[in-house]
This record gives structure tokens, C-alpha cells and sequence, in this order.
């Protein structure tokens, strides 16, 4: 009996030592290696090896992810054991369409690109980022834009969201171009991916915008200088706190840097570092739907 009883409590240890936890990577994150001509069947398969559970893509082109049609992309992450959750994608508005304001010529290129996602089995869509607006009519432009499109993707049980960077946190005829964005985009249609590492950069606080605005941000990227962790710049368990608070499960591991020129180091360093950190927990897993 008491051998028996030493089996039932070492079960949920067990289970606990090969629990992982749910962390998703952008898949720009190893461009360098998937430019170079390495097969993506490859690189999937290997992230998922790291432990990375699921992907954003960040190639898209007239149709396909990586040259891949959408059937054949979804099919690969899955074989490698990810799972398709989003993808950067993006059409700006060309200097006739801000001028005239008519922006239906970039709305068709929009009916390929959704239909292409929902075969894919993406949950998000995501416009990582326009050209720094030079006037306010141009800011509200892409409000409408983004708004259209926000509608579009709806349609197809897909939301579209916004990707920032650091030049949002400039001034344009003193309004603040986040904010202004974050105003005058409906919140129904349209949500925000925040990239911790650039809000900080641009001088804003990333916790209070979770905080303050917790129904317009769906996504998140965690984001450091390098490597995860790693530039001591980042305080990430505050940043994961207030995404437990607002119920955020979908975020992803972004490496735009290199130390030593590796991006598979990197990208491993920065899974070993929110693995074994207590800010990351095991019990906030995404629901993948």
C-alpha cells in the first residue's frame, strides 16, 4: 500500500515535468535562415524541437506564406506539431489614394489576402506597421482604412489588428499618433498588437496601456534589444501580470536582433528564458480555437 501510495503522488509530478508551456514565435524572428534557401519544413520543425508551440507568419505574397499555398503552409506547421494562430500582412495606401481619399483599389487586393488566411487557419491578421503619417487627414484616412478592412476580415471570422512601432509615440499637429489611433479606429473591428519592446523604446509604458485601454489589445508581442531577457532594459513580470489581468493568451516570442549573428541561439535563449521564468505561467494557456 505505501508503494502504492508513493506511485499516486509521483503521477501529477509526472505530469507536471513534461508539462511546457504555450509560447508562440514570429516567424520573422528566423527570416535569416529561412532567406537563405534552408526548407521551412525544416525551420518548423525545429522551433517546434525548441518548443515553441505555435506561429506568425510574416510572408505573405499574392496568395501563398512562404511560396506555399495556405492549405500546404497550415499542413507543414502542423506536421512540425504548431499550430497557425497569425499573420503579419499589410497593403499601404499609395500617395494617389491618401490624396483623392478613395482607397478601393487597396480594398481589392484585400478579398485574395483574406481568403488566403481563412485557408490557412489563421485567427488574426495583422498590419505590422505603415509609413510614419506625415498629416492628421492622412492619420484619419488610415483609420478608416484600417476600419474597412477590420469589417472585411469580420466577415471571414478572422480579427485584424495593428502591429506598432516606436514612431507612434511621435507628435503629429500635437496629438499623439498611438493614441489617435487607438481613438478613431472602431474597437469592434479593428485591435492592437503591442510590441512591448518598441512601445518602451517610444517612450511609453506598456503595463499602463494594457491597463488603461485592456479591451484593445488582443495580442502581444515580447520583445527585448537582442535575445529575450537579455539587454536588462525589459521588466517582463509586470508586462505578463497585467496581460493575465486583461485575459490576453496570444502572444509571441520577436527576435529582430542576433547576438553573434545566430538567430537559431537566439531564438533558443529567448524560449529557455520565458520557460524558466515565473512571470510566464503554465496555467494561462492559449485556447486555440
Amino acid at each position: 500500500l505505501l508503494v502504492l501510495f508513493a506511485l499516486l503522488l509521483a503521477i501529477p509530478q509526472a505530469a507536471d515535468a513534461k508539462k511546457k508551456k504555450d509560447i508562440a514565435i514570429q516567424l520573422y524572428s528566423v527570416r535569416d535562415i529561412i532567406n537563405n534557401g534552408t526548407d521551412l519544413n525544416v525551420v518548423l520543425k525545429n522551433l517546434a524541437q525548441m518548443g515553441y508551440t505555435s506561429i506568425e507568419a510574416a510572408n505573405y505574397d499574392n496568395g501563398k506564406f512562404y511560396g506555399k499555398t495556405p492549405e500546404e503552409f497550415k499542413n507543414a506547421v502542423e506536421k512540425a506539431g504548431m499550430k497557425v494562430l497569425s499573420s503579419h500582412c499589410s497593403r499601404g495606401l499609395s500617395d494617389k489614394e491618401v490624396a483623392s481619399g478613395d482607397f478601393s483599389e487597396s480594398l481589392k487586393w484585400w478579398d485574395q489576402s483574406i481568403a488566403a488566411h481563412k485557408a490557412a487557419g489563421m485567427k488574426y491578421i495583422v498590419n505590422p506597421g505603415i509609413g510614419v503619417p506625415k498629416t492628421m487627414k492622412e492619420m484619419k484616412m488610415y483609420c478608416d482604412y484600417f476600419n474597412t478592412v477590420g469589417y472585411k476580415t469580420a466577415a471571414a471570422s478572422i480579427a485584424f489588428g495593428y502591429h506598432n512601432h516606436a514612431f507612434e509615440f511621435r507628435k503629429i499637429e500635437d496629438q499623439l499618433i498611438y493614441d489617435f489611433l487607438l481613438d478613431n479606429v472602431s474597437p469592434n473591428h479593428v485591435f492592437f498588437e503591442m510590441d512591448v519592446y518598441w512601445v518602451q523604446e517610444g517612450g511609453g509604458d506598456p503595463v499602463a496601456y494594457l491597463k488603461n485601454r485592456p479591451s484593445q489589445f488582443k495580442a502581444v508581442h515580447i520583445k527585448d534589444e537582442k535575445e529575450i531577457g537579455a539587454s536588462g532594459k525589459m521588466n517582463f513580470k509586470p508586462i505578463f501580470d497585467q496581460m493575465y489581468a486583461n485575459n490576453i493568451k496570444d502572444w509571441y516570442v520577436e527576435v529582430e536582433q542576433y547576438t553573434q549573428n545566430d538567430p537559431v541561439a537566439s531564438v533558443q535563449q529567448s524560449y529557455d528564458y520565458l520557460n524558466k521564468a515565473d512571470s510566464v505561467s503554465y496555467t494561462h494557456l492559449r485556447a486555440h480555437e
